[in-house]
C-alpha cells in the first residue's frame, strides 16, 4: 500500500475525496464516476485512475450497482495524517494571558487553534467509539 502522504499530495485525490466528503455530508450514500467527473471536469480515465490508488489506500470504498459504481469516503485511513498533524497545531496558540483588547489576529489566531483542537478531539472520539464492541 502506498504511503498515505503520498496518496494525498496529490490534488486530485485530494479534490475527489473533498467531493465525497461534502457529498457524504449532504447525504448521499455514494457518488458515481460521472458525477465525480462532471464535478471536477477531469477525463474518466483520469478519474478512474485516482478512484484506483484512493481504493488501494482504503481511503474509499465502493458500490456496485448493476454497471454502475458509487463511490464513499472512509476516512479511518487519514488517522496517520492526522495523529502527526496534531503535535503542530497544540503547540502555537495565543498566549492564554492576553488581555481580551489585544490584536484581534492574536485572538482570531487562538479560536482556529481551539477549533482545530476540538475537531481533532471529536475525529479522536469518534474514531474510538467506532472500535468499541457492538458497534
Amino acid at each position: 500500500m502506498a504511503d498515505i502522504f503520498d496518496v494525498i499530495a496529490d490534488g486530485t485525490r485530494r479534490d475527489i475525496l473533498r467531493l465525497l466528503l461534502d457529498r457524504s455530508s449532504a447525504g448521499e450514500r455514494g457518488t458515481s464516476v460521472s458525477h465525480i467527473v462532471t464535478e471536477l471536469g477531469a477525463s474518466q480515465p483520469t478519474v478512474s485512475k485516482h478512484l484506483k490508488v484512493l481504493r488501494d489506500a482504503h481511503l474509499v470504498s465502493v458500490r456496485e450497482e448493476g454497471q454502475h459504481r458509487y463511490y464513499s469516503l472512509s476516512a479511518a485511513p487519514l488517522d496517520e495524517v492526522d495523529d502527526w498533524l496534531v503535535p503542530f497545531l497544540d503547540d502555537h496558540g495565543a498566549a492564554a494571558d492576553a488581555a481580551p483588547a489585544a490584536l484581534p489576529d492574536s485572538a482570531a489566531h487562538a479560536a482556529e487553534v481551539v477549533g482545530r483542537a476540538a475537531a481533532s478531539a471529536k475525529h479522536a472520539l469518534e474514531n474510538a467509539l467506532k472500535r468499541l464492541p457492538g458497534r
